[in-house]
């Protein structure tokens, strides 16, 4: 069975798998892996591109095809 999208509202079929290391300030994209882990999330192609992480944080995009795409981080005023 193939799997979903993890992102809410989203049926889309699962390309990528995300997984993060909080003390590390870490977050890796990956192909999607064999088997599904609940430490990790499994994202569509259009949410795994389009993935921004908190200012501070690291994003390694391991996927063979990736494509970043950088979205401007909201300051506080």
């Amino acid at each position: 069975m193939p799997r979903s999208c993890a992102r809410p509202t989203c049926a889309a079929a699962a390309s990528a798998t995300l997984a993060y290391d909080y003390a590390g300030q870490v977050v890796w994209v990956e192909a999607l892996s064999s088997e599904p882990h609940p430490m990790t999330h499994d994202l569509c192609g259009r949410h795994a591109d389009g993935l921004s992480v908190p200012r501070g944080w690291s994003l390694h995009d391991r996927r063979a095809d990736a494509v970043i795409v950088r979205h401007p981080v909201a300051r506080a005023s």
